[in-house]
């Protein structure tokens, strides 16, 4: 008996693209995939922006520059799109669900921006859309929330979801650099673009977020904010004196029930304590942390980016859609809870890190435990290193709500005595971040 065939498209042959073909094309594992897949995956097409480049794993035959008549071809079973970016990726993709081909995709951006209208797309014309290396490269979570934990009341999902970040934090925590420098070396090593922004100040982690929002609680991805803040404040000072107690900083994305009907979703530096499973993640690795009523608390970890990883998670979203495919059925989206109102970022509480620098001299301490009385943030501990004329005051506070600390610090800010303000920083307590 001859088996089915799915012919897949491939739109972009970079880093994950290329992977991708290599793994396709790897005669030891074609016995497995065509176990996995229920069929035979041929690749039928490649689009890239330049044919004349070199690609030695790709036979000159299968490439053109044409992504949209790609995305188009009737023979095309699966379009596999890994350029990136949200116009022209979303015009292949809906050029290709319409006509009822199937869609696989490392996009995030794009399904942040404007997931939800995508896969109604795909449902309504019998076609698959799937999403996997969206969210921590090769580390399958996300194929996890829509199976195995279909049924679990979700509570908390939090994770270290940008390995770029993750590793300048984890440099200056183990080597004492400050952050230009740690930027510095993760360029050179590839780690970070030339423009690290969407990377440091938290653009990529926010749409992860709303990725791991949407099949956790069945928020809509359409776009909307979620609340940021990225790393480039974070200064040596800071890192080396969580450190001392007992913490270590780290760029979280989360997303949480509040009550019954709100959600918090935001990005933010953290403080971690030791004893975490977070803490432990170092380098470019990326771990998103679980809790829910029934499970408990659960971690996936795994390499967030490159190549064979990503590409790793590409090809087995393109088996099951090709399982799919062979059976003569495809995934019904996963419904969407119009009740959620997303949670005002103020009434967060929290234990809060915060770092003052001041003027060495009597009763500035008193007048800066002051403002902090005045908006009733309680003083946990204070630590005071001096320097000079000057001295920094560091302070853990109990559980206080975000918009009174704000408050503080805005006060703080105009005291004679304060010289400048420095980190303000949320600590896992249990049971906020």
């Amino acid at each position: 008996m001859t088996e089915p065939v799915v012919r897949v498209g491939i739109i972009g042959a970079g880093n994950v693209g290329g992977a991708l073909v290599r793994l396709l094309a790897d005669e030891s594992r074609s016995s497995a995939l065509l176990d996995a897949a229920r069929s035979r995956l041929e690749v039928v097409g490649v689009a890239v922006k330049d044919e004349k480049k070199e690609r030695p794993d790709i036979p000159a035959s299968l490439l053109t520059t044409d992504a949209q008549a790609l995305a188009a071809r009737e023979d095309v079973d699966v379009v596999v799109e890994l350029i990136g970016g949200v116009s022209d990726a979303r015009t292949y993709i809906e050029t290709a669900l319409r006509r009822g081909a199937s869609v696989v995709t490392a996009n995030k951006a794009l399904m942040a921006e404007a997931g939800t209208e995508l896969i109604e797309i795909a449902f309504a014309n019998n076609a698959d859309l799937y999403y996997e290396a969206a969210v921590g490269g090769g580390v399958p979570i996300l194929r996890s929330l829509r199976t195995s934990l279909a049924a679990e009341r979700i509570t908390r999902v939090m994770g270290i979801v940008n390995g770029t970040t993750n590793f300048i934090l984890s440099k200056m925590t183990s080597d004492g650099t400050d952050y230009a420098s740690a930027l510095e070396e993760a360029q050179a090593l590839g780690y970070a673009e030339n423009d690290p922004t969407a990377d440091v100040e938290g653009f990529d982690a926010a749409a992860k977020v709303a990725i791991l929002s949407f099949l956790s609680f069945g928020t809509v991805l359409d776009g909307a904010t979620i609340e940021r803040e990225g790393i480039s404040t974070i200064r040596a000072v800071d890192v080396a004196f969580a450190k001392r107690s007992g913490y270590v900083i780290k760029l979280l994305g989360i997303a949480e029930r509040v009550g019954d009907h709100a959600i918090s979703r935001r990005v933010q530096p953290t403080l971690v304590p030791d004893e975490h499973p977070l803490a432990s993640v170092h380098g470019a690795y990326n771990a998103v942390f679980v809790e829910g009523v029934t499970t408990g608390p659960l971690m996936w970890l795994g390499q967030g980016a490159g190549g064979e990883p990503t590409a790793a998670a590409v090809l087995g979203d393109i088996v099951a859609v090709a399982r799919n495919k062979v059976s003569g059925r495809h995934d019904t989206p996963f419904s969407v809870d119009r009740t959620l109102q997303s949670f005002p970022p103020g009434e967060l509480q929290s234990a809060f890190y915060l770092s003052i620098d001041v003027l060495d001299k009597p009763g500035v301490l008193a007048s800066v435990a002051s403002v902090f009385g005045d908006h009733d943030v309680s003083i946990l501990s204070m630590d005071q290193s001096g320097f000079g004329d000057e001295a920094r005051l560091t302070f853990f506070t109990h559980r206080a709500f975000a918009s009174d600390v704000s408050a503080t610090l805005k006060d703080l800010e105009h005291l004679d005595a304060v010289d400048a303000i420095g980190s303000c920083l949320c600590v896992i307590d249990g049971g906020t971040a």
